[in-house]
């Protein structure tokens, strides 16, 4: 199926039908209350309020409750995964394969021996990129089905969120904006998040390796891109 067609999913038109006007009213106050929160997070709770993601959290759970979702509207189930992968698995590979032999040819990539701990940092990275992807996808994309109706509008913002999340890292901006947008219409389409996830986490390694840790910082973001190599 084309990323760009106009179909949704039939889960899809139904929520966005029969949701009441006044949890749409709530959608659309807690789409921008949590992502200013994420934000003041990234750029000063972290320091002043270590804690804070906690609160986040607790307000993202009680919105799943406030509008009943389930496993399967949020993507978190098995329903769709194989639609999904089928989708999204092969366009990764379509970008990564010659991106790690232009890597090769390069001398920028090299092949080196198993770290005792890199299939610990891989599965830590996972993780990481499965909790964004539930952000992103599960919480606001699903927000955002109540409030936006045009999917590719919705795709887009999704992508941009997720992009202004990554300021001021340029190239981190650039990919998961376009990464994002990418991600969020396949997710319309197909609610999954696992090989989305599992997308990200091969790309993220992959891109930190191929960029200069001069340019991307070994992937900070936040005030955390400054202070790269200060300390």
């Amino acid at each position: 199926m084309s990323l760009v067609s106009t179909s949704a999913s039939h889960l899809e038109v139904f929520r966005s039908s029969t949701t009441p006007s006044s949890l749409r009213v709530a959608a659309a106050l807690e789409v921008p209350v949590v992502y200013a929160g994420i934000l003041l997070y990234i750029w000063r709770w972290q320091f002043t309020h270590p804690r804070a993601w906690m609160p986040l959290l607790a307000v993202v759970l009680l919105s799943h409750l406030l509008h009943r979702d389930s496993l399967r509207s949020l993507g978190l189930g098995w329903a769709e995964f194989a639609k999904s992968a089928r989708l999204i698995l092969p366009l990764a590979a379509a970008i990564l394969v010659p991106v790690t032999a232009y890597g090769i040819l390069s001398g920028r990539l090299s092949a080196v021996a198993p770290q005792p701990n890199a299939l610990r940092y891989f599965a830590g990275y996972a993780a990481w990129c499965c909790f964004q992807q539930y952000l992103a996808q599960s919480f606001f994309h699903t927000r955002l089905v109540e409030v936006v109706p045009n999917p590719h509008h919705r795709s887009l913002l999704v992508g941009v969120m997720f992009g202004a999340a990554h300021i001021p890292n340029p190239v981190l901006m650039v990919v998961t904006t376009l990464g994002g947008f990418v991600l969020a219409e396949v997710f319309a389409r197909h609610r999954n998040i696992w090989p989305l996830a599992l997308a990200q986490a091969v790309a993220g390694p992959l891109l930190a390796a191929m960029t200069p840790a001069a340019v991307i910082h070994n992937m900070r973001v936040g005030p955390g891109y400054f202070f790269y190599g200060t300390g």
